[in-house]
């Protein structure tokens, strides 16, 4: 590892000391905490006015609750502040695998479930919003969702992630939200009131896919500022093979779901929507 890395390192732990006296680790922390307690209290609340919430639903978001949290509170979180494949990991579990079984786990229908009727359509009419809808469009998500990482790993900015704890929480929110977002983009387990066609879905998802596995390539060749080589090539490599597993996750997932959409068609002519 090379002085710059552990020069950024040092930085970032000075400034994080320095966030209203708070640990960085900690308010990211809190922030899974009390979305995971969030959706514990719905499912309550929605279990005394309807039929008993899946306890698979709340098992997922539990699971990713947990997943999130390992990667930003412990000794893996520690870990990547200093060491670029530990920060890789860090990457896919808060960026990939979290919100994957989040998204399973229905959490706006819980929320619609759980408020009131007329809390619930103004909810409703939030994500009838455009603002929402050019969000969560699945062209948009997977531009903030990879793009974001081009422009974090190929820019100085990764620099400025270990020297401004700000940024740094920045970030770490991004890889989660971004990542949900496209999660949900593309895989439909909430009600969609914009759904795009499979095919549609499936080529913003293979092109998403690609940018991805090139990024990690282009790590290869071309370490971000402050990261030795070796360090490079062995997060890039994290990046690309358990990347690619979590992606197939992801791809059975949604034809799993393209297959059951299409299974009614082909017997009554009615399509289901998932």
């Amino acid at each position: 590892m090379n002085s710059l890395y552990l020069l950024h390192s040092h930085g970032h732990a000075a400034h994080s000391q320095s966030l209203s006296g708070m640990n960085l680790q900690y308010l990211l922390g809190l922030v899974f905490v009390l979305l995971g307690a969030a959706y514990i209290i719905a499912t309550i609340m929605t279990n005394k006015r309807y039929k008993q919430w899946p306890i698979s639903r709340t098992a997922f978001w539990v699971s990713g609750i947990v997943i999130a949290l390992v990667s930003v509170v412990g000794p893996l979180a520690n870990s990547a502040h200093t060491n670029f494949t530990a920060h890789m990991v860090t990457h896919l579990l808060i960026g990939m695998v979290a919100p994957i079984f989040m998204a399973i786990a229905k959490p706006m229908t819980l929320l619609l479930r759980a408020v009131s009727t007329s809390l619930g359509r103004k909810i409703t009419e939030i994500l009838k919003s455009r603002v929402i809808q050019f969000v969560s469009h699945p062209i948009t998500a997977a531009t903030l969702n990879v793009g974001g990482l081009w422009l974090l790993y190929t820019t100085d900015l990764y620099m400025l992630m270990h020297e401004n704890a700000f940024f740094a929480l920045f970030v770490h929110l991004h890889f989660f939200i971004a990542g949900y977002v496209f999660t949900i983009s593309i895989i439909y387990f909430d009600p969609v009131h914009h759904q795009y066609s499979y095919r549609f879905r499936a080529v913003v998802l293979i092109a998403a896919i690609a940018g991805h596995d090139i990024l990690s390539k282009y790590m290869y060749a071309n370490p971000p500022a402050g990261v030795s080589r070796q360090e490079a090539e062995m997060g890039s490599m994290v990046m690309y093979y358990a990347g690619d597993w979590i992606e197939v996750m992801l791809i059975i997932i949604f034809c799993w779901q393209w297959y059951r959409s299409a299974k009614p068609r082909r017997n009554s002519g009615v399509e289901l929507n998932v």
